[in-house]
């Protein structure tokens, strides 16, 4: 910041300090403070000639007297200047030497400084540290004097006391220092650089339609500007302009300093600051004002971050929300345990780590348990996330809520990830406790009754009072938790309970509601339950291996003659070869709509010649990939051994029997609709694809005392909770499914000591040439929610 001279009139100054600074006195100077918003004031007493260092910089020493103490034996400083402010200060204290004693300042003040052990205090008698001083430090000077000084001086008045010229973003010129206003229209928050500086990136827009990127260095991540979403207003003092690649672009300068404004329109105009002391005049705020209300008009400017509880798989968000935990989990990610008072409506991933490691308040995490989001920071990020202060308030931008891959253990639950790199904003930022949004949040978190949002587990209930009651009441607890029902009945409420002696003596078909213990079930292993159904020709069939789609694809490849690819108007094809000794040949046909290319997370791949490992790449990028082969016709789906689409972690198979397959071609006409979804059962029709469908096959044995039944479930994912199409791929949705099958019938126990389930079962006939049988089957049951 300059020296600023403020005038008196009638030992009053027309100007006060910013009101953010305060004063500190002579006496309280203490080494290993922190004094960038605080300032000292006193009267120059004695100053020495400008000097130079021995790199050039310019350097300028001045003694103040503290008055407030002018009895202490004590009662001076040393202040040292260098740079810019070192040459202002002296000019403007020399050029007094020839006035009478009554021009010299009446006091002087020192704000943002830093205080240093003085060498020279056993010499000069002065306290034992001095004050350094420089406009790059963020330091400003006040210099009070009366009217005649200041008319002596107007020579001076712009070195010293600018009014500032802004300079519209259309009138930028390569090489100069300007100082301008603009708004936001893109940012990167702070991020570790490849050396050791912080960097930041913010385009800038303004009336002018003219626009300006800045890339903005600096040691001090608090030096930046604070940005915290599209719109706001920056102010940018002394910022270099050159001109790369035709464009004019902004990087900082020595002395860059910055301020920054909320951009909506009825916003309160207070100033973010990057420096330790600024000056903002009055006329700025009609600046602010009028760009409010042309960002309001001309940028597309986003509401509010989304809450955890309207996050939707597969997007990217931002999010404000308050640190509760955080964790090293591994050398390449960090974990932040974060809540916003809202619950995601998705089964979320927990990150795993060991207790030791988590820092944060025990009690509570251990309340928000059901409220907090892990997610975690890769890479760029991981410096930052592990400087953040626990209880802080965060943006954190452009969060990946992903669903699991094929390789990863929690195939159902939704993952949250901030990937490195800084693409798309990506990043991390520390909002302030004066941020309006963050009193908005902070009211909002106070108001959540944590009580409505716990495990609802039967010792919640329990209530020692005294010590009359408190073995045989917890022993009475414990054995009505022991009866609470494990399933749940979904449907047909007026049915009453049969015994399963009536229901075997009985003819079919009927439905009835029964109450029984679970004694057996089959597959012991679970992962075998999993079967493709064909709803049309009503077979059923084993889900073929991984290892058997490895060996398709294998046969697939593309062959080396292959030169040139199809001229085809709905999608466009790229080929390469591998590094690998095989050096073989991948083509990847990229489906376009309306002539373009859409959104990664919205495009289909054909793909021939990839491996299974490849292809799973390709789906955690893609939305849906088809591996395909090449013919003289042109593309064509593998054998239908072969899964026809791969989704997620989800494989797609065909009937068979059923299906009756079409060129590739047939999926022009989805690529046409104007909205194409790429749904797997539309993408199945218009290829001629019976779809098959993931269920559960199990058969339960029951018992009830009048004896033993059988019953066959057969089931997509109402029974456990958990989708069919996903047991395959996750190890935690399989070790979930065996939590679930060991409560409802425990390993071990004794008939007696099995819980109870009621289930809704239906009988059925099925007959053949040699003999008629009834069969049962498991309906409209589910396992509770706080078994699963």
């Amino acid at each position: 910041m300059p020296v600023l001279l403020l005038k008196m009139v009638n030992g009053v100054a027309e100007t006060s300090l910013p009101s953010h600074i305060q004063k500190e006195n002579l006496n309280n100077l203490r080494e290993g403070v922190d004094y960038t918003n605080k300032y000292f004031q006193g009267i120059v007493t004695l100053s020495y000639p400008l000097t130079k260092l021995a790199d050039g910089t310019d350097f300028f020493k001045v003694v103040l007297q503290d008055l407030s103490n002018s009895c202490s034996r004590i009662n001076s400083i040393n202040v040292l200047m260098y740079g810019k402010m070192a040459e202002d200060c002296s000019k403007v204290l020399h050029r007094e030497v020839t006035f009478k004693p009554e021009h010299i300042p009446d006091n002087f003040a020192v704000a943002g400084f830093k205080l240093v052990k003085s060498p020279t205090a056993a010499e000069d008698g002065r306290h034992d540290c001095h004050l350094e001083v420089s406009e790059d430090a963020g330091s400003a000077v006040y210099i009070y004097a009366n009217s005649k000084r200041i008319a002596a001086s107007e020579t001076l008045s712009m070195s010293v006391a600018p009014k500032y010229a802004y300079t519209s973003l259309n009138q930028l010129k390569d090489g100069t220092i300007v100082n301008l206003y603009g708004v936001v229209k893109f940012f990167k928050p702070p991020y570790v650089s490849k050396g050791t500086d912080y960097c930041s990136v913010v385009t800038l827009v303004d009336p002018s339609n003219a626009k300006l990127t800045c890339t903005l260095f600096s040691g001090n991540l608090d030096s930046l500007p604070k940005i915290y979403k599209v719109g706001d207003v920056v102010r940018f003092h002394r910022i270099k302009i050159r001109e790369y690649n035709g464009q004019m672009q902004g990087i900082t300068s020595g002395g860059f300093a910055s301020l920054t404004f909320d951009g909506t329109v009825e916003a309160p105009i207070v100033p973010r600051t990057s420096s330790k002391v600024y000056t903002f005049v009055e006329e700025e705020i009609k600046t602010i004002k009028e760009l409010r209300v042309w960002a309001a008009s001309n940028l597309s400017i986003s509401g509010p971050a989304a809450k955890l509880s309207g996050v939707q798989p597969m997007l990217f968000f931002d999010l404000t929300c308050q640190l509760v935990g955080k964790a090293k989990v591994d050398g390449s990610s960090f974990l932040l345990k974060v809540w916003d008072g809202t619950k995601c409506p998705f089964p979320t991933w927990k990150v795993s780590v060991e207790k030791r490691d988590l820092e944060g308040e025990k009690d509570l995490l251990h309340q928000l348990r059901n409220l907090t989001a892990d997610i975690l920071v890769y890479d760029n990020h991981m410096q930052l996330a592990k400087s953040l202060k626990i209880g802080s308030f965060l943006r954190i931008y452009s969060i990946h809520a992903k669903q699991a891959s094929a390789d990863n253990e929690d195939g159902s639950h939704i993952e949250f990830h901030l990937h490195g790199g800084t693409c798309y904003g990506r990043g991390i930022g520390v909002l302030p406790e004066s941020n309006p949004e963050v009193k908005e949040l902070k009211e909002f978190l106070e108001s959540v009754d944590l009580a409505d949002n716990q495990d609802m587990e039967c010792m919640s209930s329990l209530k020692l009072e005294g010590t009359s009651n408190s073995v045989a009441d917890l022993e009475s607890h414990l054995q009505r938790c022991q009866q609470l029902p494990v399933t749940v009945l979904t449907d047909h409420q007026d049915l009453k309970n049969t015994d399963l002696k009536t229901i075997l003596n009985s003819t079919a078909p009927q439905q009835y509601r029964i109450r029984a213990k679970l004694r057996t079930y089959q597959p012991q292993k679970l992962y075998q339950s999993v079967k493709l159904h064909c709803s049309k020709c009503n077979s059923l069939q084993e889900v073929p291996t991984e290892d058997d789609f490895d060996f398709n694809l294998q046969g697939s490849a593309v062959t080396a003659k292959k030169t040139e690819l199809y001229n085809v108007s709905w999608y466009d094809s790229i080929m390469w070869a591998t590094q690998d000794q095989k050096q073989r040949r991948i083509v990847i046909h990229f489906v376009r709509h309306d002539e373009l290319l859409q959104h990664p997370k919205d495009t289909l791949l054909m793909v021939e010649g990839g491996t299974l490992k490849e292809m799973w790449k390709l789906t955690k990028r893609f939305k849906c990939v088809i591996p395909v082969r090449s013919t003289e016709d042109g593309l064509q789906l593998l054998d239908l051994s072969s899964p026809f689409l791969l989704q997620g972690n989800v494989k797609y198979y065909g009937c068979k029997q059923c299906s009756t397959p079409k060129p590739i071609n047939s999926l022009s006409s989805l690529a046409a609709e104007q909205q194409p979804s790429w749904e797997p059962t539309e993408i199945a029709e218009v290829l001629g694809i019976e779809l098959l469908q993931y269920v559960f096959v199990m058969k339960f044995t029951f018992v009830d005392g009048t004896g033993p039944l059988n019953a066959y479930l057969f089931d997509y994912e109402k029974f456990f909770q958990i989708p069919a199409s996903e047991i395959l791929t996750s190890n935690y949705l399989q070790q979930k499914m065996e939590m679930t099958m060991n409560t409802l019938c425990p390993p071990g126990r004794k008939l007696g000591d099995l819980p109870w389930l009621e289930c809704f079962i239906k009988s059925y006939n099925i007959k053949d040439e040699t003999k008629h049988q009834v069969y049962y089957q498991i309906f409209d049951t589910t396992v509770a929610e706080d078994v699963v």
